[in-house]
């Protein structure tokens, strides 16, 4: 990992928006070590059921860590709540030298599936309150030497595969990459704006939430985007309007084991979404750990083209190569696996629309009684709808098709409770071995 002994950040102020957990909560730890003060921004500040830490459980670290704490409830939808706070800050530290917009809302949805309030959740909370957040510190943030923005969003990749699941997430997300490219141009000579997007998926509270027991183990820790948070942090204004991928950097900066950011050091890990390149590096890490090819197979769709980033060429043919055994002794094998734990630890209904060969509709039902499967409607409403090829589901469930990669590249469409979509994962690891 990334050590620093310098202590660049001594003595600054940062205003983090999500700072009580996560991403958010590491970057401060990072920069506390320095002996910087920390404006934690965000809305927890009595226990969360599901999500662990409050504003005051992490200025509490944030102390013991060596920095300066100002835990202020701010939902970055309320402009008042975000003005109060940066009052405060001004009082308590006599200025702001660093922004980060880290605060964000995720719902993987289409858009028929996308609710107004859903809808509204993400446009305010990621483009709106990074906006907003950023014009009410800017006053102060140009009296700075140091004057940094750092926004927790992706590099614009204007390829279809990134909108066509999750348009409206993927709007909002841009759009606080997009005050990255204005506000770099607006404030050049002033005030450092940067983008800084994980290679990998990160593990946090939130991923236990989105996918359930054992995806931690194809993640890295929040560490490595506080590693390369800090390089961004600790450079001089100039080094301005550039989106940073994590892994990128450090390389830059010497780290060579990656490793150490890992979860479960050697174990794949799941790529970030935005990250074309990302499908075909992850590809040759899963064949170099004796994974199917047929895994590579995932960031093709459709026989098209797209172009990506740097005008390169991004293949998306079809693959004509058809899988052993058949959609109906798949569902035998389901049958014969299920047991009441994986009943008791799943608790959802599947419903599986199969186009192609063996096309139909199937059900898993994990939720009643000793669970079941069976072809046709599910005797109770399914908690999740999954549509996909039959051949593409054989894929899944025989290992040869990773389900987090199917959705991402667009071959899986899922409507309901995400969670529990990816939940299902578990279900298709304890398969994999069975067909």
């Amino acid at each position: 990992m990334l050590e620093e002994y310098s202590l660049k950040l001594s003595g600054c102020t940062l205003f983090i928006t999500g700072a009580s957990r996560g991403i958010g909560k590491a970057i401060a730890l990072k920069a506390a070590k320095d002996g910087a003060n920390i404006v934690i921004a965000a809305k927890t500040s009595e226990p969360h059921p599901k999500l662990a830490g409050t504003i005051y459980t992490a200025a509490e670290e944030i102390e013991a860590a060596g920095g300066k704490a100002l835990p202020c409830v701010v939902n970055v939808r309320e402009e008042e709540q975000i003005a109060d706070a940066v009052e405060k800050a001004v009082q308590k530290f006599g200025g702001i030298d660093i922004l980060v917009n880290n605060a964000s809302a995720i719902s993987l949805t289409g858009t028929l599936e996308t609710t107004a309030k859903k809808l509204d959740l993400m446009m305010s909370a990621n483009t709106r309150g990074t906006y907003l957040t950023s014009k009410l510190c800017l006053p102060f943030l140009k009296n700075s030497k140091i004057a940094h923005i750092l926004n927790i969003s992706p590099p614009l990749n204007l390829n279809p595969i990134w909108f066509k699941n999750h348009c409206a997430y993927t709007i909002s997300k841009y759009g606080m990459s997009m005050c990255v490219l204005g506000m770099a141009e607006e404030f050049r000579g002033e005030v450092a704006v940067n983008a800084l997007w994980p290679k990998t998926a990160i593990y946090t509270a939130a991923m236990d939430m989105l996918g359930g027991p054992g995806v931690e183990k194809q993640c890295r820790k929040t560490d490595i985007v506080a590693d390369a948070a800090y390089c961004i942090l600790t450079k001089p204004k100039s080094f301005t309007g550039n989106f940073v991928i994590d892994e990128h950097l450090l390389k830059k900066e010497g780290i060579k084991n990656f490793d150490v950011y890992a979860v479960a050091p050697g174990h794949p890990v799941i790529p970030d979404y935005f990250l074309d390149e990302d499908l075909d590096t992850q590809a040759m890490k899963m064949e170099a750990q004796g994974a199917s090819s047929g895994f590579r197979e995932e960031k093709k769709a459709d026989g098209a083209k797209h172009t990506g980033p740097e005008g390169s060429q991004i293949s998306l043919e079809t693959s004509t190569a058809k899988p052993s055994g058949s959609v109906a002794e798949t569902f035998k094998i389901i049958e014969g696996i299920i047991n009441e734990d994986v009943v008791k630890s799943t608790q959802g209904v599947f419903l599986f629309e199969l186009s192609g060969e063996e096309g139909g509709t199937w059900y898993i039902d994990l939720k009643n009684k000793g669970g079941n499967t069976g072809s046709g409607e599910p005797p109770v409403k399914a908690d999740v709808i999954m549509s996909m090829s039959s051949n593409d589901f054989v894929k899944m469930f025989t290992g040869k098709l990773k389900p987090t990669m199917a959705f991402m590249s667009g071959k899986l469409k899922i409507k309901g409770n995400m969670s529990l979509a990816l939940r299902l994962e578990k279900l298709v690891s304890q398969l994999g071995s069975k067909l």
